[in-house]
């Protein structure tokens, strides 16, 4: 009996510290809802009151990226939550969350819909969130073809040198109708772009030099990458609400900036993403960053 007990006593002081880690951590959930015009999104959906002519739109493609997710203690420190790296949604620190479900007007997205970020963070009290829209830049510059998902959408990403789309929400518009492209994609492979029309949001990094467009550089003069703090969050209770609408409250999406991408795209000197970045809490073309209104607590 004596050595029984010895063998049981030595078991469990090996099994101790795994044990211990994982009870000493709780499962965490931050559910975002999209939104267009302060509706809920839909492919189907047609919107009114859009920009300065109070466009009247449909959306073809809604994604964005979102990483170094954390939860806020009440001193104001902050944990950052271990994403679930499932494979499909969530790989290192960056998630993916897609809205368009590839009917309707998204023909050229995927049936596949992700808006929740799963992980889990030490047990405790928290109080607040803090999550940045955008791909790290460790992760931004490499071959998509190679990577795992969700980096492996090549229709969220522009080149090795700029990296990928961390925002990408097509209009076609009174103004600016769409055409569509000739094939679609699949959640996990290729995903072709539309056709170069409508009018455009993506988001990504800018002013990147490298040796070429498949390289990648050292570093981006605009990183571009929102920081977002909301310091009263509880994930039982909340809900991220992302709007691209508000965004574009200021900008004439029925017309395009000559000589210019069909859209604001990030790059330097467009007069279409004048009003646009500073609303996403980015400072640009000699514009202060204002408060970004694309993300909000519900």
């Amino acid at each position: 009996m004596r050595l029984f007990s010895s063998a049981l006593l030595a078991a469990a002081i090996l099994a101790g510290p795994s044990l211990a880690s994982a009870n000493d951590r709780q499962p965490v959930a931050i559910r975002f809802a999209g939104e267009f015009a302060g509706k809920p999104f839909s492919c189907s959906e047609r919107f009114s009151g859009i920009g300065t002519t109070n466009s009247t739109v449909s959306v073809t493609d809604y994604r964005l990226y979102v990483s170094e997710v954390a939860l806020l203690r009440a001193d104001g420190s902050a944990v950052f939550v271990d994403l679930d790296q499932d494979g499909r949604w969530q790989h290192q620190n960056v998630a993916l969350l897609d809205f368009e479900n590839g009917q309707g007007a998204c023909v050229n997205g995927t049936a596949a819909t992700n808006d929740t970020v799963r992980g889990s963070v030490p047990r405790g009290d928290y109080v607040g969130l803090v999550l940045t829209v955008g791909v790290p830049f460790a992760l931004n510059h490499a071959d998509p073809t190679l990577a795992p998902s969700p980096l492996n959408l090549t229709g969220m990403f522009w080149n090795w040198q700029v990296g990928y789309k961390f925002i990408k929400v097509d209009l076609s518009t009174a103004g600016q109708p769409a055409r569509q492209a000739q094939s679609g994609g699949s959640h996990g492979g290729s995903a072709a772009e539309p056709a170069p029309s409508g009018w455009s949001l993506h988001l990504g990094s800018t002013m990147c030099p490298a040796a070429s467009r498949t390289q990648a550089p050292a570093q981006c003069a605009n990183a571009n990458r929102i920081a977002v703090r909301f310091a009263r969050f509880d994930a039982g209770r909340n809900v991220v609400v992302i709007d691209p609408a508000r965004v574009l409250a200021k900008a004439n999406v029925d017309a395009n900036a000559p000589e210019s991408p069909a859209g604001c795209m990030s790059f330097p000197n467009d007069p279409d993403c004048m009003t646009v970045m500073p609303a996403m809490g980015l400072s640009y073309g000699g514009q202060p960053a204002g408060p970004q209104e694309l993300l909000s607590i519900r």
